[in-house]
């Protein structure tokens, strides 16, 4: 029996989803050897009771994404995390800096209304994560190969090192040389440094590295006549989240 495989999105712009659609052939491989039961971009029934892997897109917001994922955690057998929104909180923990009901105030005007709130958070906050595809959006031929392990039952292996030997491999030019910050040594690694590869220095998407030391990473930032505080204000856009209770 083919496994049961739901993707799923919470407080997202639902970019890794599309991601997703452009794997073209791939996805077709993919498809032959899984039963896609629900994909919340693309259909329009209810989510089964049954299944045997969660594919989840988005931070969580609200309760009833809380609700939602602790029933997802009981269903299902393997659940990934894929975008900085459900590894890091992404974009949308940049609301938990300053007063939350103020900015949903700004947002929604007098349409607010009381749905439920909870401070975003990255899903792992709610229950336990098995695989990680981080990134935003989502590199496909690692989510292609993240989803053969799954499919596999082998270990999740998401790099625990920063990117910047990555940069050095590829041969690109340092950007604390042409006087601009990069966060590739802190980040971490495994897209290939594609950002500053094209040009782009790092914002950080895939997460801060078990491995970053971010206390000499300042100090790069004043050797090279950098404010050492411009550190935090990059990190601020894609890692403002910390875990945080139920």
């Amino acid at each position: 029996m083919a496994p049961r495989v739901v993707v799923l999105s919470l407080a997202s712009d639902f970019g890794c989803q599309v991601q997703i659609t452009n794997m073209t052939d791939q996805i077709l491989d993919v498809l032959g050897v899984i039963d896609l039961t629900y994909w919340q971009l693309a259909t329009s029934g209810h989510l089964p009771a049954e299944y045997d892997v969660a594919i989840i897109e988005g931070a969580a917001t609200t309760d009833e994404h809380v609700a939602l994922l602790k029933k997802v955690r009981e269903t299902a057998a393997a659940v990934v995390a894929i975008g900085s929104c459900a590894n890091i909180g992404g974009v949308p923990a940049m609301a938990r800096e300053g007063d939350l009901e103020e900015r949903y105030a700004t947002v929604y005007g007098g349409a607010a209304v009381a749905v439920g709130r909870i401070m975003p958070r990255p899903i792992d906050a709610v229950i336990d994560v098995d695989y990680r595809v981080p990134g935003c959006p989502i590199d496909p031929p690692e989510f292609l190969r993240v989803l053969s392990k799954v499919l596999q039952g082998l270990k999740d292996d998401t790099p625990d090192k920063t990117m910047c030997a990555s940069c050095k491999l590829n041969e690109t030019v340092c950007f604390f040389d042409q006087g601009q910050v990069c966060l590739g040594l802190v980040t971490r690694s495994g897209c290939a440094a594609r950002c500053p590869s094209l040009g782009r220095p790092c914002t950080g998407c895939r997460g801060v590295a078990p491995d970053a030391n971010l206390g000499s990473a300042r100090e790069i930032l004043v050797r090279y006549g950098q404010d050492p505080d411009e550190l935090d204000r990059l990190l601020r856009i894609y890692n403002t989240s910390r875990e945080v209770p139920v």
